[in-house]
């Protein structure tokens, strides 16, 4: 033990030379969007590798819940299927989904990293720019949203997660449609809160939060979660409404990525219009 202490004691300016370096890299990398984004860019690919030969082993004492999740997605799938083809057969409702289908495709993904129990928690997947793969794409499972595309190498891609205090969605009650924004306030893993619904609305502890589709991300329609609890902050006119999520984060293994055919255009008249009001 002395012998240890004469060591640390012999470089203590070696040890605090490197420390300081190690705060400073923190600093820039975590308050700095440019360098922050290089930083990712590279270290997913090294950690992109890593993670894909960790997960060939730890995937096996998952299979049980890979195929539930894989037999539900192919009973959608079969339900969708029988779908009348024939136009004046198909309600509103349903020709609204088969519209929605051929705006947007899909990208199945391998999950080889992910996080839950941070404040910005991300997930690395096994495709990259050379599947098709873009930032600002949408992340979903079988059971719900996951996140966002935000870094892309060749091979692999960077995902910020539903589960990241810096982010978050565009959601609604199905049975109503009043839309809010749903969030994570970084500590249970399998609960978010919906907010922005005004004390007027009749609210369930049941009730079904879906996205809204007012964003050029994900479709509209796509299960969140159901209300788990409804409460009134004094002085505030809105609800604080905790969403308890369908998706177990922690038995992710597989998801779709998702792009919107039409996210240029949409983006285009989105800008014109914020041009417009400022002309105003």
């Amino acid at each position: 033990m002395r012998d240890l202490y004469r060591f640390i004691l012999r470089n203590h300016v070696i040890f605090l030379f490197i420390l300081l370096e190690v705060l400073c890299l923190v600093f820039v990398f975590n308050y700095n969007n440019y360098q922050k984004s290089r930083f990712l860019n590279s270290s997913s690919r090294f950690t992109g590798a890593i993670y894909t030969r960790y997960n060939r082993i730890s995937e096996y004492f998952r299979l049980s819940t890979v195929n539930r999740q894989l037999a539900e997605e192919n009973a959608r799938l079969r339900k969708l299927a029988g779908v009348p083809k024939t136009a004046r057969l198909i309600p509103d409702t349903l020709r609204g989904i088969q519209s929605t289908a051929f705006q947007y495709s899909y990208v199945s993904a391998k999950v080889v990293s992910n996080t839950v129990n941070r404040l910005q928690n991300y997930i690395t997947l096994n495709k990259g720019s050379k599947d098709g793969i873009k930032p600002e794409m949408g992340v979903i499972s079988a059971d719900g949203v996951v996140g966002m595309v935000t870094n892309v190498t060749p091979s692999f891609s960077t995902v910020m997660s539903l589960l990241n205090v810096r982010w978050n969605l565009s959601a609604k009650i199905a049975r109503n449609n009043y839309f809010g924004t749903l969030s994570w306030d970084g500590k249970d893993y399998r609960k978010v809160y919906l907010s922005d619904i005004p004390f007027h609305v009749t609210l369930l502890t049941g009730d079904t939060v879906v996205t809204s589709g007012f964003s050029a991300v994900f479709p509209e329609g796509i299960a969140l979660g159901t209300i788990e609890e409804i409460s009134k902050e004094g002085g505030s006119s809105f609800y604080t409404i905790a969403v308890k999520l369908f998706l177990d984060f922690k038995s992710l293994s597989w998801v779709e990525v998702i792009e919107n055919n039409r996210k240029n255009e949409l983006d285009m008249i989105l800008k014109r219009s914020s041009n417009d009001e400022g002309l105003d």
